[in-house]
């Protein structure tokens, strides 16, 4: 292969891949890199400061200067993005691309980021399934001889590329890891962008992890310079931004504002912004959380958030989208399966009386499930954009009072977030990202909030319901009871496999380190 100058690729160039790593994506990817990997390093550097801010005792609040003149709203949305009731979302491989755009979904995320192990192969491959499913020629024949392969209709194809702070090790540019947001953002752009508006779509991307409007200004500017690189008229590209971090909240109208050529929607990230909330003020007893599983989307912090989200998307002529149900339907045990499908529904009916134009599932059984309820609210129409939510109304202090109403930590939570985070960063030690753990998919996100709760009970010497002192030495002994009991389910031959005790070490590095691991995947990462 020939690669431009200043230019190093480190990971294997085989089968396929050599079609992804064009010398001419290659110097697109370079000519993002070196034209705002400069602005990205500054934006982190920025982050660290706020942070250090926030530690101090400073609390966010809203800008004090609006948005530019009143009145405006984002570009006039595409006609195969107005309707978002369902969206489907997964990592990049095969049988999930193909299975996810005939899920029925009127949208598929396809996932680079949470739902995803980075590995060198899953990176490209994922670039080729995309590019493969771009042109509707993506096909595979599983191990049990069947075949799948794309039906005349399907969902609507969206990329989410890596957040900000992930690098891309394996592609050097001017000997420095290029930024993973811009490889995976670059590569699909570069490949499928022509190939999708010739077939009556266009690029579409969600937009991870976002902590702010100067963080939104920099993917706008990189989507108009690649737009120009290419050729292609500047609002060709739409993104939906998550709000998932505490920050990014109170930014929403401004993230906006600042995407407005390109921008089609905000979603509601809810696993990440409960991380999030932990992480931004991990050493204050006031913002510790209870069990996870006690931090619903109907407690007041949580609907808040929510209700400020559909207002703004509303008043700017924008998609607001719900959150992920985490659900896998048991096709086995037919009550516990009821149950998921009830719990489903109850929350894709409060999401679509709340004015959501749309929400997430992780399988394709819930398709339907969540369809049934959006279609309740919506009827005919596409989406209910005019619903203005008039009626909302959120401060600050909203917004930040974290009590969760009868919410406690127990000794079962603690055993949760360890079993959760140890399974999962084994998965995605082994590559695969998107986990099925106790009837649940659990992605990046729930492993932070499993760590980052661990953490910041520790920290603020925190008590569970009975009185006791939550200790690193009480949760050393829940680890290592679930490492037993792991070993005597699997096996010793499949516990070392999946690489157990490598995600001990990790899991215990990010849950118990004197200074908070920003993301667990940055040390994980380097064990990929």
């Amino acid at each position: 292969m020939t690669v431009p100058d200043g230019v190093e690729v480190r990971g294997p160039v085989e089968g396929r891949s050599a079609e992804i790593l064009t010398e001419g994506a290659l110097d697109f990817v370079a000519g993002l890199q070196r034209e705002f990997g400069a602005r990205r390093a500054e934006l982190l550097d920025a982050r660290a400061e706020r942070q250090r801010r926030l530690d101090a005792g400073e609390r966010p609040d809203f800008p004090a200067e609006a948005t530019g003149a009143d009145g405006w709203r984002v570009a006039d949305t595409p006609a195969d993005l107005l309707d978002r009731r369902v969206e489907i979302t997964g990592p990049t491989d095969r049988k999930m691309v193909i299975n996810a755009l005939n899920s029925g979904a009127c949208c598929f995320m396809a996932d680079f980021e949470d739902a995803n192990a980075p590995t060198w192969s899953n990176m490209v491959e994922g670039q080729v399934n995309i590019a493969d499913a771009v042109r509707r020629t993506i096909e595979l024949t599983g191990p049990d001889g069947r075949d799948y392969r794309l039906d005349d209709d399907v969902a609507t194809l969206l990329v989410r590329p890596r957040g900000w702070h992930l690098p891309e090790r394996h592609l050097l540019v001017d000997g420095q890891p290029v930024s993973g947001s811009l490889f995976d953002f670059g590569l699909a752009f570069f490949h499928n962008a022509r190939e999708q508006l010739e077939r009556g779509s266009g690029p579409y991307f969600y937009l991870p992890k976002l902590e702010g409007h100067l963080e939104a200004r920099l993917w706008n500017d990189v989507f108009v310079w690649s737009q120009d690189r290419l050729g292609i008229s500047r609002g060709t590209i739409r993104a939906t931004v998550l709000i998932e971090t505490i920050l990014a909240a109170f930014e929403m109208d401004e993230i906006l504002f600042e995407l407005r050529d390109h921008a089609s929607g905000l979603n509601a990230g809810r696993w990440d912004y409960i991380f999030s909330v932990i992480k931004k003020f991990r050493r204050d007893p006031a913002f510790v959380l209870p069990d996870r599983a006690e931090v619903t989307m109907t407690v007041p912090f949580m609907r808040a958030y929510t209700d400020l989200l559909v207002r703004t998307c509303h008043r700017r002529g924008a998609h607001a989208m719900g959150g992920m149900a985490a659900y896998i339907p048991s096709r086995k045990d037919h009550e516990a399966n009821e149950r998921a499908l009830a719990k489903v529904g109850q929350d894709k009916e409060r999401e679509a009386g709340a004015g959501f134009d749309g929400t997430w599932v992780a399988h394709p059984d819930l398709v339907q499930t969540a369809t049934d309820e959006f279609d309740r609210v919506l009827g005919d129409g596409p989406n209910q954009v005019d619903r203005q939510r008039e009626d909302v109304t959120v401060t600050a202090e909203q917004l930040l009072d974290v009590r969760v109403p009868g919410g406690e930590i127990s000794p079962e939570g603690i055993r949760t977030d360890v079993s959760v985070g140890l399974r999962y960063l084994a998965s995605w030690l082994s590559g695969v990202g998107a986990a099925a753990i106790d009837n649940l998919m659990e992605d990046a996100a729930t492993a932070e909030i499993s760590r980052s709760q661990l953490w910041q009970w520790t920290a603020t010497r925190s008590r569970i319901a009975t009185g006791e002192l939550v200790t690193r030495d009480m949760i050393r002994g829940v680890i290592e009871s679930e490492m037993r009991d792991l070993r005597a389910s699997l096996g010793d031959e499949d516990f070392g496999r999946y690489r157990f005790e490598e995600a001990r070490t990790v899991f215990e590095r990010v849950a118990f380190g004197d200074e908070f691991e920003e993301f667990l995947t940055l040390p994980a990462y380097q064990l990929l």
